[in-house]
């Protein structure tokens, strides 16, 4: 197995939780939030899908999924089109409310985004410098494995948010 189809599998496993926690949900059921401050499971989505478009876009040196295929004006947020959600207030939060179908359709045009560039990739380009604002420099297979954690941790909340909701 190369890199690259290790990278792919894990992606394809942020896919396949995240769209399992949104499938045949309610609007009022992705915007519902376990505690008053907590994430809902749409923003959780939304969320983990703008940091992948981001930092991906970024590394591979294209248009974000977000414009490029006009996500921004069909998500209508009152936000700034470059957000991702992080560092939200619990209020900006709450202004995420987007139905199931729509939040599939960006998350799988993100995540072939992804495994597009990933296809492409070879051992030598995980050692490629794509940050170098911290120290150590922050590397591209370091880039990947991050936005990799932070997704699996959040379509990870968004199942668990997704069997408290579908309780009620």
């Amino acid at each position: 197995m190369t890199p690259a189809e290790l990278l792919k599998d894990a992606f394809d496993r942020v896919l396949e939780t995240a769209s399992g926690a949104v499938d045949g949900l309610t609007d009022d059921q992705l915007a519902a939030r376990p505690a008053p401050d907590a994430n809902s499971i749409g923003w959780l989505v939304w969320h983990l899908a703008r940091v992948q478009d981001d930092h991906v876009a970024d590394a591979a040196g294209t248009e974000q999924v977000w414009t490029a295929q006009d996500f921004v004006s069909r998500f209508d947020l009152p936000f700034d089109s470059g957000e991702t959600g992080y560092g939200m207030s619990s209020e900006q939060v709450g202004h995420v409310r987007v139905g199931a179908d729509l939040l599939a359709d960006y998350l799988g045009a993100v995540h072939e985004a992804s495994t597009t560039y990933l296809a492409g990739l070879s051992p030598e380009d995980l050692d490629r410098v794509v940050d170098e604002r911290w120290d150590p420099p922050v590397t591209l297979g370091v880039r990947l494995v991050s936005v990799l954690s932070d997704d699996l941790q959040h379509a990870g909340q968004a199942a668990f948010a997704r069997g408290l909701v579908a309780e009620e």
